[in-house]
């Protein structure tokens, strides 16, 4: 079973959240961690998370890792939420061997991010996107769209490509682009999902379905409440919630690196014991936390 909210409109689902990947203390992958998090972020607003994702630190986990941790999380809330694994690498063979796993192992969906570092050419990620979404049978495809981390934007001639495939079905968007909007609905069939929690409010107000978020982690109630005012053509409320959600963007976004602030910030609260991350990624400084612990507090999330 996946989200109750998942439809044809909105396949994977409103609300989800880039969730971490928790570690021990000595770097170890912590699938008790993983399963307490999942069910957090589930019982507080999320109707469906990603797994292996940028934020869940997916540069730095091997293939089995990524594969067990799925099956945990699949455990603990994939009867109640949307869980969709993360695939994309900057290797196509290696994505198709994440892809051809998170499949076999029941993954509701998959997150495709366009391959980074080597800024492959249009015509290559056309035929990159072409061969995982052959390797993943029916399993629907949400593409991802962050050229600040990849160094390359989807043309909209790659977004329509993509769209011929009937498992690809979403786009999450984290290009700041909001005048493409229009032309994806428009022209293709595929749901958005908001990929910057920044502008949720303007990519809800554009037309996008949901959200896969870094703040979800804190905020996810709030930000279910905000899609819900947009789509009641509430205004003022919207704005208002918006508001109370902007400070705790600005401090997990602003201060540090997402992954290592979601980590924090859920320390803070008591669902983590080890906030460890993994190289190159470093540990919080003392001035980040104080300010997440000040912006949890102003949300009412932390006494």
């Amino acid at each position: 079973m996946t989200s109750p909210l998942a439809t044809a409109r909105a396949p994977f689902g409103r609300i989800l959240t880039a969730m971490v990947t928790p570690f021990t203390a000595q770097g170890e992958l912590d699938l008790d961690a993983a399963q307490n998090v999942a069910t957090y972020l589930v019982d507080n607003g999320n109707d469906g998370l990603v797994v292996s994702g940028t934020t869940g630190e997916s540069p730095t986990t091997k293939g089995e890792e990524d594969g067990r941790l799925l099956s945990a999380v699949l455990e603990a809330v994939g009867d109640r939420a949307t869980i969709v694994a993360g695939v994309g690498t900057n290797d196509t063979r290696h994505t198709i061997e994440l892809t051809e796993q998170a499949v076999r192992l029941g993954a509701h969906g998959l997150l495709l991010v366009t391959p980074y570092y080597s800024k492959p050419p249009q015509a290559g990620i056309r035929a990159h996107i072409d061969a995982v979404v052959g390797a993943g049978g029916d399993t629907p495809v949400m593409l991802y769209d962050i050229p600040g981390r990849t160094g390359t934007k989807l043309s909209n001639e790659t977004i329509s490509h993509a769209a011929m495939h009937s498992q690809v079905v979403a786009i999450k968007d984290a290009t700041a682009d909001l005048e493409r909007a229009p032309w994806i609905l428009n022209e293709t069939p595929l749901a958005i999902y908001s990929g910057d929690d920044s502008l949720n409010l303007p990519w809800f107000a554009s037309g996008a379905v949901g959200v896969v978020s870094v703040v979800g982690h804190v905020a996810g109630g709030l930000t279910r409440d905000l899609l819900a005012a947009v789509e009641a053509g509430d205004l003022a409320q919207a704005r208002e919630l918006n508001n109370q959600i902007q400070p705790l963007v600005e401090a997990l976004m602003s201060h540090t690196q997402g992954a290592i602030a979601s980590k924090a910030a859920l320390q803070l609260l008591g669902v983590l014991d080890s906030a460890a991350v993994r190289l190159p990624l470093s540990q919080a400084e003392p001035q980040p936390i104080a300010v997440i612990r000040g912006a949890l507090q102003a949300a009412n999330l932390l006494s």
